[in-house]
């Protein structure tokens, strides 16, 4: 049995262990960091209102139902016939 090369290899792991420490402690000085630009944070505000408001605006829906309720609800066929040409005209 060599009793030097058993040295150089304890040498070797000790060596190693040496290293290992000094890279953790380098990498726990770094961190990360995030920026958000204006354009970003003015989109976040956008969607946050989107979000706040109604999807059905209860005003314009509550008139109409008790309009239908009642019988007095009718639809001006030519206004409806002039969007859905529209409507079509762009769609082709």
């Amino acid at each position: 049995m060599r009793v030097d090369a058993f040295a150089q290899i304890q040498s070797m792991y000790n060596l190693g262990n040496k290293n290992k420490q000094v890279k953790a402690e380098t990498t726990k000085s770094f961190s990360d960091q995030l920026q958000i630009s204006s354009i970003g944070k003015d989109l976040r505000t956008a969607k946050q209102a989107v979000a706040s408001s109604a999807d059905v605006r209860e005003d314009l829906v509550a008139d109409i139902k008790s309009k239908i309720d009642a019988g007095t609800y009718s639809v001006d066929s030519d206004s409806l016939a002039e969007k859905l040409f529209a409507k079509f005209d762009c769609a082709i």
